[in-house]
């Protein structure tokens, strides 16, 4: 990326392959994801803006051909995902170490890389943010993308009903999964306390803004409500952490009201993924899943690296079931 703009003027530059600094490895890669932090970047709209040029990129998969100074515990030839947030669309690509984990050697590599970010979004926030126990009811907003498909397939697996999102063309999709489809520009409010009268325990938001209101209204006793992303239509270039004001504020709001007991055990939460502590345990517990076959990441498409533009636009445009991946 040059400069903030459409994605169609993203550039295919070809230059020496990285030497690893110290606490840090080159991953010649085998699949990256796309996914909308790239579309809030080339927006100018990412709460965390990376500098142009950079090279785009969130997750990827790949095998370690080259180790930096003071790397122990990896070796030439192990085959690793590694979440770095930029430069991840690259044929060789240089990470640290602090965010590498190992990956089994039989498992596909555009679903590997579609859990990284998506999947360990989706089991954190059931399992860690929200903690919904079998036999709870969650509403998951566009349950047909990248995360949605994985949350919603989780959380059936563990036992609970999902109401999930979707436009009508995706609700079959939905229905797939376990899902039980609505349609995002119906009145959802009205139409889950239809199926949920008693609320539900969880709301997974990505959209942010006013609708978290409506979800918060929707919580049981006890639920929690959970955002982890913000819709950035509407906003300008370099309005880069506008869009999320208004999710931080309304969190922040209802947490304190929790405090005087005011929201009968209600909570909210933000969520960002990022390498930390339960990062590999969790990214552990999806491979076996999949090894198992008691999960399926589902890979919409795989572009070239050099039609990443294309991926971007496709995604931009909607009418994507789950994952794109950018394949070197």
């Amino acid at each position: 990326m040059t400069s903030p703009g459409r994605p169609e003027a993203l550039e295919v530059h070809t230059g020496p392959r990285p030497s690893p600094r110290r606490g840090r490895v080159v991953v010649r890669v085998e699949a990256a994801g796309v996914s909308f932090a790239e579309v809030q970047t080339l927006g100018g709209l990412h709460p965390f803006p990376s500098k142009p040029p950079c090279v785009l990129g969130y997750d990827l998969i790949g095998r370690i051909v080259e180790v930096g100074p003071g790397v122990d515990n990896w070796r030439v030839g192990d085959r690793v995902v590694s979440m770095p947030r930029i430069g991840a669309w690259q044929e060789y690509a240089e990470v640290t170490v602090r965010s590498l984990a190992p990956v089994p050697e039989d498992l596909d590599a555009g679903e590997v890389v579609a859990l990284v970010c998506n999947g360990v979004t989706a089991w954190q926030m059931l399992h860690r943010s929200a903690r919904v126990r079998p036999g709870g009811v969650v509403l998951v907003h566009g349950a047909s993308g990248g995360v949605g498909t994985l949350l919603t397939q989780l959380s059936v697996r563990h036992g609970v009903r999902v109401i999930g999102t979707a436009s009508p063309a995706k609700h079959d999709a939905v229905r797939a999964l376990g899902g039980e489809p609505l349609d995002y520009r119906d009145d959802v409010v009205a139409a889950v306390r239809r199926l949920a009268p008693g609320g539900v325990d969880a709301v997974f938001d990505h959209i942010g803004g006013a609708g978290l209101t409506a979800g918060w209204s929707l919580l049981a006793p006890g639920g929690t409500l959970v955002s982890y992303d913000s819709s950035v239509a509407g906003y300008q270039p370099g309005q880069w952490f506008r869009p999320h004001l208004p999710a931080l504020r309304r969190v922040i709001g209802w947490n304190l009201a929790g405090l005087v007991g005011a929201t009968r055990g209600r909570r909210a939460r933000t969520y960002y993924v990022k390498p930390g502590p339960h990062f590999r345990d969790d990214l552990a517990s999806l491979f076996s899943l999949v090894r198992d076959g008691a999960l399926r990441p589902t890979v919409a498409q795989r572009y070239p690296l050099d039609e990443a533009g294309r991926a971007v636009r496709e995604l931009i445009d909607g009418g994507v079931v789950g994952k794109l991946v950018l394949v070197p």
